[in-house]
């Protein structure tokens, strides 16, 4: 029996944050609707219809209403829309158009489980939502399973470079002030493992890639209150019982200034959005070739005659 890994985030913690920012996250969604865009461009260029789709940390349906935008979808698809907070499945039901109502699910999801039963669906998508699971290689494997033959994953997540200014910035405030540093920001994937995690699961054609975004903030304050908005507050287990000491945040916010400022007076915060792709096996997929059983040689693509 295959035992699971110790648990990083506290879940009710997350799950409750999450709960609380999902009234005002309209004003506070402008990653997700990004990350939401990446992968709506990859299926624009993908020659399948899919009719079972699940979208696994909808927000407040952000995907769905990027689907509505996709002709090639057939008429009548199935959506199911799945998150850990409440509230934000009562927003993205709330918010689906009067076609997707009709064939539209939306489910609380419990712990780590993925909502849908084995071979159901066709298309499984997720914005911006996995960094935040415990056991991301467990939940893959679940996702593979859930997919039909040649069916496709296409999600998103935070990776390790996200925040990377902010961190160092309170990490350093806090050894000055405080002689120590405590958890404070969640530890995010690494592009160079994603690949490998998609293969340990089972997909087929599996593709990670990474892109760096830079958003600017007037100060280090206005950027934690989107993250509090976002509902992204740390949400680790090992968090200091008690609040941190201001003279901490204005010092972290005096040298992310120093450090980090743009010519304009502006500060700069990195995110990385990692992308992966990868397919439920399937005959009908490209293989590669055995070893030997090519008929032309490779010299023969280039001009190697002797010129002497």
């Amino acid at each position: 029996m295959t035992q699971r890994p110790p648990e990083i985030f506290d879940h009710k913690r997350w799950v409750r944050q999450r709960d609380k920012a999902a009234a005002g996250f309209s004003e506070f969604a402008f990653l997700k609707e990004l990350a939401t865009d990446r992968l709506i461009e990859r299926l624009q260029i993908v020659r399948r219809q899919f009719v079972d789709i699940l979208d696994y940390g909808c927000h407040s349906g952000q995907m769905a209403a990027a689907l509505s935008d996709i002709p090639a979808l057939p008429t009548g698809y199935h959506l199911v829309q799945a998150d850990h907070a409440a509230e934000f499945v009562r927003l993205a039901q709330k918010n689906l158009n009067a076609d997707q109502a009709k064939n539209a699910q939306t489910i609380i999801c419990q712990k780590e489980y993925l909502p849908v039963a084995a071979a159901s669906c066709d298309l499984i998508l997720s914005a911006l939502y996995l960094h935040w699971m415990n056991d991301l290689p467990g939940l893959l494997a679940q996702m593979r399973l859930a997919l039909r033959p040649d069916g496709l994953l296409a999600v998103n997540l935070l990776g390790g470079r996200s925040l990377s200014e902010l961190r160092a910035c309170l990490s350093e405030a806090e050894s000055e002030i405080s002689g120590g540093v405590s958890p404070r920001c969640m530890p995010m994937a690494d592009i160079r493992d994603m690949g490998g995690l998609l293969q340990r699961a089972g997909f087929a054609l599996p593709v990670a890639d990474a892109e760096l975004l830079t958003i600017t903030y007037p100060d280090m304050f206005r950027l934690m209150a989107d993250i509090r908005g976002m509902g992204g507050q740390n949400a680790q287990f090992g968090k200091l019982p008690h609040f941190t000491r201001r003279q901490i945040f204005f010092r972290a916010a005096e040298i992310y200034h120093q450090r980090f400022a743009t010519d304009d007076g502006q500060i700069k915060a990195s995110i990385e959005l990692i992308t992966l792709t990868g397919w439920a096996p399937d005959a009908s997929q490209p293989r590669p070739l055995q070893r030997g059983s090519a008929t032309t040689h490779f010299s023969d693509a280039f001009d190697l005659s002797d010129t002497q």
